[in-house]
């Protein structure tokens, strides 16, 4: 089987950037729903690994392609990957979504009592043509096309009725992309949590069309009743950043959630030394870890030749372990990107105060393209796509 996902180093994804950027206007526009099958190619860029985390920037993908095309002509493929950005501003601004997921999925695991179901689901054993091809695809690369992503949460809500809450825990546990935000919003969206009321139902005469006639499942549900749940609350204003102070000598952390720092910081950082977090048990799965792994060595080297200091890994994101790298680099200040609402994000919070107790300042650096967009994240989609041709003249890009 061919493997789907990109090699993790940032010299191969702009070599996949680079051999996708032609077919980015009407070819993708006209492929880009259709799901071939894991040994076919496909219109899409099976560039989601390395966007997650950034290894690539969302700035340098639409940089490329609109240098090739017009906005009009790549409007989809510029709006799937700003998807991904106004998922992040929009969970930025409700993280207690994020929390109420969490909460939702450790009840469930704890109390649904159809056990059984949930393990033919997981292991492609529910007899549903193409979803159980999907699962398997799934846990063995790591990858599934992102309308074979719909069908499968739909077909797992509405056909099966399993939590969903635990559907998109099955993805984070498997997905080499598995994101915070665009796995959760994406399922509460398809449940008709996110918009509510409005949800998708998988259909046979849609996954039959889209799949080329390889699956064309029976006993699919014939509507989805949207799942109910208390109102979110209302957007928070994003949170400001800890000043950064470039003229002082820093220690830089560099996490999972952006590993090219060199974009983030333009020639104006001096860094005494680096740390780069190497993820472990703030990923979600194994296909995510080993992507990640193979990715840190690549960090490591960049850089080292980049920023010019001497780099080491941190297995665990503690005080201890950052305060004791931070006195030895002689600094008191730790810079890193800034991280979204997730794990890293939880696990980065609780040490402001205890690296301040020790005269230590931690300050994450938001990216210009976050902080042009997130703001305006704050109600559905569509208002949201309204903004894009704006945002990106203010950014130099049409």
């Amino acid at each position: 089987m061919a493997d789907p996902i990109p090699s993790p180093m940032r010299a191969m994804a702009l070599s996949r950037l680079a051999g996708f950027v032609p077919s980015a206007g009407q070819a993708y526009a006209a492929g880009r729903n259709t799901d071939p099958g894991p040994d076919e190619p496909a219109a899409v860029s099976a560039l989601s690994a390395y966007v997650r985390y950034r290894l690539i920037a969302e700035q340098e993908i639409v940089a490329d392609v609109l240098a090739r095309h017009s906005l009009e002509r790549a409007a989809k493929f510029v709006q799937e990957v700003l998807w991904r950005t106004y998922w992040k501003g929009w969970l930025e601004m409700r993280p207690a979504v994020w929390t109420r997921f969490l909460a939702e999925r450790d009840r469930q695991h704890d109390g649904f009592s159809d056990t059984g179901a949930i393990a033919a689901a997981e292991a492609g054993q529910t007899g549903i043509d193409g979803f159980d091809d999907w699962a398997r695809e799934l846990v063995a690369t790591g990858y599934l096309h992102n309308h074979a992503r719909m069908w499968f949460a739909s077909i797992w809500i509405f056909t099966l009725r399993l939590p969903w809450a635990l559907g998109a825990d099955f993805f984070l546990r498997h997905l080499t992309d598995a994101d915070a935000a665009s796995n959760t919003l994406s399922w509460r969206w398809v449940a008709g949590l996110q918009t509510p009321g409005k949800t998708y139902l998988a259909t046979t005469e849609n996954i039959a069309r889209y799949t080329n006639g390889r699956f064309a499942p029976t006993g699919l549900a014939r509507e989805a009743i949207a799942l109910r749940e208390p109102p979110a609350d209302a957007p928070r204003a994003l949170p400001e950043p800890v000043p950064y102070d470039a003229r002082q000598p820093s220690l830089l952390l560099v996490t999972s959630e952006d590993m090219h720092t060199e974009s983030v910081f333009l020639g104006t950082a001096t860094f005494k030394a680096a740390r780069v977090a190497s993820g472990g048990a703030l990923l979600w799965g194994d296909n995510a870890r080993r992507f990640v792994r193979a990715a840190t060595a690549d960090t490591v080297s960049r850089i080292a030749a980049h920023f010019d200091c001497p780099v080491d890994l941190t297995a665990i994101l503690d005080a201890q372990t950052l305060i004791a790298a931070a006195q030895g680099a002689g600094v008191r200040q730790i810079v890193t990107p800034y991280a979204p609402v997730g794990p890293i994000a939880g696990a980065l919070a609780p040490l402001v105060s205890e690296l301040a107790g020790q005269g230590i300042v931690l300050t994450q650096i938001r990216r210009d393209w976050d902080r042009r967009f997130w703001p305006h994240a704050t109600k559905g989609f569509f208002a949201f796509k309204d903004r894009i041709p704006a945002i990106l003249r203010e950014c130099g890009l049409a």
